[in-house]
């Protein structure tokens, strides 16, 4: 029998690149490049290509855990479910439903996404559930909602990019971080266009750009309010687009205007000739953009930060016009997704507010629970963690390994250490299992089929490929069992497609309505972009316009449970709707909306709002004893906290540890070898990796990237400081020294 090929999605970065996967007569399955998929073309990263060694039984999962002595052994998934079951229980009875907490994942796919947050909520009760995407984009969701009415990564395609004049790409570096993106912005270069580019560090990513500023860490802000300062003194306003689509504006100018260029430059390091010379290369072309990522977002200015690049776009026009537009490169590869549909601590399914009367109606009518029975909003992701231990004394985890990424890593790990129940769900055994009461082994990207929400808001099937190992079980399985054992027997299906049908009603009439997409559409256009209501195209602003309005809710029943026998039906061929997904699509079919806010921003008013901002100091500055900034970010052949990609042998030899980037001038100061071990320390702790002596850094500042646990964990060192906003912690910037460790 030939083997076939089943088209999917990568399990990475939110690029979300269409790949092929075909199971091997000798076993294992091949990875393949996809060329009909518009994103990656073709290209696959080293991480994407070597995706399938993962699958391997010899490095995941494959059976439950449970601790017995003081270690983990093997055990039955009824007897691993029932102790999970029944100490989730026990904590509630003693202490409240809000002593349980759930801790979810920004790879989680949709579904399982929307049902985390359905079972936190109606099942346990508990308003103490949130997910690592906080510490992905949360500054960008809140500032651009602030902004416009509705956060979407990016509002328009990627394939835009090229067809622009100018992209100021602040804080990231896609050659390393989705090195298949890095085309586009070539392309944009081909086309005449220019690049400029934001970053303490001259990257792979920077040595691209037509310009590089090479800010302080921790001082994008005063660099994007002394732009906009140059752009009102030198008369580069829209003064037509502010008065017809904005609102704000007098104030946020004020603000602006206190920040004159020699100032800005005191403060960034940036000279003012650059940053006049950014001001021409933005403002001459007819359309131009802003993109961000992590550098100014994971900052305690985080929200305020993107706010004042947003500030600079709608100053010179440049949001809600073809080609134009501020927008964030999402980390994770469903971090999306993953915060529309629930698992964030303030928020239900279809983007709506969790303290929003109507939107409890609508999701409580779907669910067929009372609205006044939903918890109110809960702690976010930082300070879910710290409660461990105090308040929170029980904690179900999916998908998520805070030992290595959360800040202060050291005082988290000693948080989940404190807990008196932890029951973790996973496809390996991070540095967070391990420390476990019970694991549950589940199954990953190729033997399942789900949704996942790109960077571009771009909604895609990934298909089940292979079956999973004897033993492995779905997160929707997990869920099911779980339920039922803790008395809700009906609501938590384990077929994907029958919960996407009822993510869609849940969502319908939300800011990220998904009504109108289909497992069948995904499939047969390539993926869908949200807002995509189910009436009609005609009846709701399908390009550019505003989202559907609030629907009613219908107060149908939840879809019906599955029987769960631990798989799924085989989606190599892919079937027609399933009963919970609804009927079949219109004659005429809302056609998504690829490009948002070109007739109108998501406001009550349609105006895009400016946002008075100032600049202030980091959480902390540094001083005698710490006398260096840190920055923390990746490298291309390992991916977040590392607990897949470090099982990977081809990854591993690439980047085989940690280390710190540090200026030449520094290594001088420190006596410091390129090779060395170099301890750095803050004020939280001490991690210790050889140097890499480079000029492509400022000799202020050292890097370290964040994939390893041990004593080279860069977390350690980080700053759990939150954005008041956003509660997105300080990962980009803390004050620390660095000091020559003596080789024995």
């Amino acid at each position: 029998m030939e083997n076939t090929s089943t088209p999917t999605h990568c399990p990475y970065c939110a690029l979300q690149c269409g790949m092929n996967i075909t199971p091997l007569p000798q076993g294992g399955v091949e990875v393949t490049e996809r060329a009909d998929f518009p994103v990656n073309r073709g290209a696959l990263c080293g991480k994407g290509r070597t995706a399938a060694e993962v699958l391997s039984p010899a490095v995941r999962l494959t059976t439950p855990l449970v601790r017995e002595g003081g270690r983990l052994v093997e055990a039955s998934w009824p007897a691993a479910l029932d102790r999970i079951a029944g100490r989730l229980a026990a904590t509630r009875e003693r202490y409240g439903p809000d002593a349980v907490g759930v801790f979810g994942g920004g790879g989680l796919t949709n579904e399982k996404a929307y049902a985390l947050g359905k079972f936190a909520r109606v099942v346990l009760g508990t308003s103490q559930i949130d997910y690592n995407g906080r510490f992905c984009m949360s500054s960008a969701a809140a500032a651009g909602t602030k902004a416009f009415g509705l956060d979407r990564g990016l509002p328009f395609p990627l394939e835009d990019i090229p067809r622009t004049g100018c992209v100021i790409l602040v804080g990231s570096n896609l050659a390393e971080t989705m090195p298949p993106s890095l085309r586009f912005f070539t392309e944009l270069r081909e086309n005449g266009g220019t690049l400029i580019v934001v970053d303490p560090r001259r990257t792979r990513t920077a040595e691209q750009a037509d310009l590089h500023l090479s800010p302080r860490p921790g001082t994008d802000l005063a660099l994007a309010l002394g732009l906009l300062h140059l752009v009102v003194a030198e008369g580069r306003t829209d003064e037509e687009y502010i008065r017809e689509r904005t609102t704000g504006w007098e104030e946020a100018r004020a603000a602006a205007m206190a920040h004159w260029p020699e100032y800005v430059e005191r403060i960034t390091g940036v000279p003012v000739p650059l940053l006049r010379e950014a001001v021409r290369m933005f403002c001459e072309p007819e359309a131009a953009m802003v993109l961000t990522a992590r550098g100014p977002e994971q900052q305690s200015k985080g929200t305020d930060t993107v706010g004042a690049w947003i500030n600079l776009c709608l100053a010179t026009g440049r949001a809600g016009r073809p080609l134009s537009g501020y927008g964030c490169l999402t980390g994770q590869g469903n971090g999306q997704g993953g915060r529309e549909h629930g698992q964030k601590a303030d928020q239900l399914p279809g983007y709506r507010k969790l303290d929003d009367p109507a939107a409890r109606r609508h999701v409580a009518g779907v669910w067929g629970v009372d609205p006044d029975s939903l918890p109110g909003p809960g702690r976010s992701a930082y300070e879910l963690l710290d409660a461990l231990g105090g308040d929170v004394r029980a904690l179900l985890l999916m998908g998520s390994n805070p030992v290595v990424s959360a800040p202060r890593a050291a005082h988290i790990e000693g948080r989940l250490r404190s807990l008196d129940f932890l029951a973790v769900a996973d496809v390996v055994l991070s540095e967070t299992a391990e420390l476990a009461d019970v694991v549950l082994p589940v199954t990953q990207w190729a033997e399942e089929t789900g949704t996942t929400t790109s960077l571009e808001g771009r909604v895609l099937l990934r298909r089940r490929a292979v079956a999973p190992p004897p033993g492995v079980h779905s997160d929707l399985y997990v869920l099911h069992e779980l339920a039922g054992r803790l008395g809700v027997e009906k609501g938590f299906p384990t077929d994907p497609e029958e919960v996407f049908g009822e993510l869609r009603r849940a969502s319908a009439g939300g800011p990220a309505d998904y009504s109108g997409i289909t497992y069948r559409r995904l499939a047969e256009e390539n993926g869908v972009f949200w807002p995509c209501p189910e009436e009609p195209a005609g009846t709701t602003q399908a390009d550019g316009g505003e989202p559907a309005g609030t629907a009613e809710a219908d107060g149908g029943e939840p879809a019906g449970t599955a029987e769960a026998d631990g798989g799924e039906p085989d989606r190599g061929a892919l079937p027609g709707d399933a009963a919970g997904a609804g009927a079949a699509p219109p004659a005429v079919v809302h056609p998504g909306t690829p490009r948002l806010f070109l007739d109108r921003f998501a406001t009550p008013d349609g105006r895009a709002r400016f946002v008075a901002v100032t600049h202030r100091a980091t959480a902390e500055e540094p001083d005698a004893e710490y006398p260096l900034l840190l920055t923390t970010g990746r490298v291309v052949a390992q991916y977040q906290s590392g607990a897949q990609t470090r099982r990977v042998a081809e990854l591993n030899a690439a980047a085989p540890g940690p280390f710190v980037e540090l200026h030449p001038r520094l290594a001088a100061r420190l006596g410091a070898a390129d090779g060395d071990p170099l301890a750095v320390v803050s004020r939280r702790g001490r991690a210790v990796a050889p140097a890499r002596i480079t000029d492509t850094i400022r000799p202020d500042t050292v890097f370290m990237p964040f994939h390893w646990p041990g004593e080279g964990r860069a977390n350690t060192l980080t700053n759990p400081a939150l954005d008041p906003t956003s509660r997105m912690p300080e990962f980009k910037s803390c004050a620390v020294r660095v000091e020559v460790v003596p080789r024995s």
